[in-house]
């Protein structure tokens, strides 16, 4: 069965999320850690993921993805924003192991004229730095759209992180339909070859979650403006090819199109209708 839900509301708390995501159909869900222009994170409360962890069991839910904050840049120039990325980043992982067996996704940050080398350098150093054996949940580097001095446009600089992360085992990859088409992977009309490359580059073991959105700019441009499923370049047609392709289909993918709970509910029904 087809794994697909979109981005909660963490403010209410695990359980909250779990039946809202089952109240439109969905079989997984993403949500920030913290606030996502912010670092302060609202405590966790055992009782409500004991709860969490209950309905999860009982009803063939699939894995969650946790999104760390955007104001995240591990290899940012500037010492102190690395360091809250640092201390952030290793928060949450700590937090995640009160619902092992899930999944935390981060944008690889933005060099900002320091150079791509220099940029893979420091986000390698922050991973060696949290990731710890006893971590349950797998963390995943979301490819980026290439705007500005984004690290991580490219399929070989994703694996340059991974190949510099000590405890590469812990390490996957968030694969965003917006962002890679942007970035110059042509999903829409050679999805395969796109495939065969990041096989050919990572590895499609390495695989471990799509973000499912389509995108407001045309191939190749380099931006980051997510659109509403079957409303901008990508187009149904490319989005059904996704979730329907064999090397795809059992992933979990995670709507992050601009809508409300409303919207997230009709997008899930349309891309239910068009999964084989």
């Amino acid at each position: 069965m087809l794994k697909i839900g979109c981005h909660l509301s963490a403010s209410k708390g695990f359980t909250h999320m779990i039946e809202e995501a089952i109240s439109i159909d969905a079989n997984v869900f993403q949500f920030f850690t913290r606030n996502p222009r912010g670092g302060k994170a609202k405590e966790i409360n055992k009782v409500d993921v004991e709860k969490f962890l209950e309905i999860k069991k009982n009803v063939n839910f699939g894995p969650i993805l946790a999104h760390a904050p955007y104001t995240l840049n591990a290899c940012s120039a500037d010492e102190r924003t690395r360091n809250f990325a640092h201390e952030v980043m290793a928060d949450d992982l700590r937090r995640m192991n009160l619902v092992p067996g899930n999944m935390y996704n981060f944008h690889p940050g933005s060099h900002v004229g320091q150079g791509i080398d220099k940029g893979i350098e420091l986000i390698c150093q922050t991973l060696n730095d949290i990731l710890k054996p006893e971590h349950q949940t797998k963390v995943l580097l979301e490819t980026m759209a290439g705007k500005g001095s984004e690290v991580g446009s490219t399929f070989e600089e994703l694996k340059r992180i991974i190949d510099g992360v000590q405890l590469n085992e812990k390490i996957g990859v968030c694969l965003d339909t917006c962002h890679v088409f942007d970035a110059g992977y042509d999903i829409v009309n050679n999805l395969d070859e796109v495939l065969d490359e990041f096989d050919k580059v990572i590895g499609l073991d390495r695989l471990c979650a799509i973000h499912l959105n389509d995108t407001k700019n045309p191939f190749e441009s380099h931006k980051d403006r997510h659109e509403k499923i079957g409303e901008g370049s990508l187009g149904l047609d490319a989005i059904s090819k996704i979730i329907n392709n064999e090397r795809l289909k059992h992933l979990p993918y995670y709507l992050e199109t601009p809508n409300e709970i409303s919207g997230y509910r009709d997008e899930i029904a349309l891309i239910r209708s068009v999964a084989n």
